[in-house]
């Protein structure tokens, strides 16, 4: 049987350190660019973000038309991330998930596992469950997986040494019509951009502000 192994591991410290480092860039170096090999490997990151029961009913549009960018500025109260920034992804969430999709993933675990796909039926049913609710508590509920997948972002843009910025501050109605999502099934979310921090964005340098542990962590 095929199993799996960490083959290397960062030090406690590489990942706090990490994390302290990034912050949500306000200004980015227009010509500043994420090397090749990184940006791979966040797309990756999105790729294996985990979900409810795996099913990834998402989708990351990687927008690297300039002049649609241009066009989704103005959507995103005209903040100039959108078009300095070297990447633009826009987090999506599937419209009207239903049975078609639970089949679709079970046949993917068939495929991707070598098995049966009648082995999977009692795993099938409960998902099937899950998608039968009221259309909005299950728009709701894989809205919420998407921000597992955009917190698995920008943690790992943070050990990479890429910068990043998540941004709730748009107009989603507007980005599905520009963007035509509604005609592809598909709803904006959040949006995240990437790239280098401009040496004079101020908030670089900027002591990052959080409660204590002590005030958030607690132990039962």
């Amino acid at each position: 049987m095929e199993t799996r192994t960490v083959e290397k591991t960062i030090l406690p410290e590489t990942l706090v350190g990490a994390l302290n480092w990034r912050y949500a860039v306000k200004k980015f170096d227009t010509s500043g660019r994420v090397p090749l090999d990184k940006w791979e490997a966040l797309e990756e990151s999105l790729v294996l973000s985990p979900s409810s029961y795996g099913l990834q009913a998402w989708k990351f549009l990687v927008i690297e038309d300039k002049a649609l960018r241009a066009k989704l500025q103005p959507a995103s109260y005209g903040q100039s991330q959108i078009v300095d920034a070297d990447k633009l992804v826009v987090f999506l969430v599937k419209k009207d998930a239903g049975p078609a999709d639970v089949q679709r993933f079970v046949d993917r675990i068939s495929e991707v596992r070598r098995v049966p796909a009648e082995l999977l039926e009692g795993y099938k049913q409960t998902m099937l469950q899950s998608v039968s609710l009221p259309p909005e508590k299950v728009e709701a509920w894989l809205t919420r997986q998407v921000y597992i997948a955009l917190g698995n972002f920008l943690t790992s843009a943070a050990l990479l040494g890429v910068d990043a910025c998540p941004m709730e501050g748009f107009d989603k109605d507007e980005y599905d019509r520009i963007l035509g999502l509604h005609a592809q099934g598909w709803k904006s979310v959040v949006v995240a951009t990437a790239g280098v921090r401009a040496p004079d964005d101020a908030y670089a340098k900027s002591r990052k502000v959080r409660y204590p542990k002590a005030e958030v962590v607690a132990k039962i």
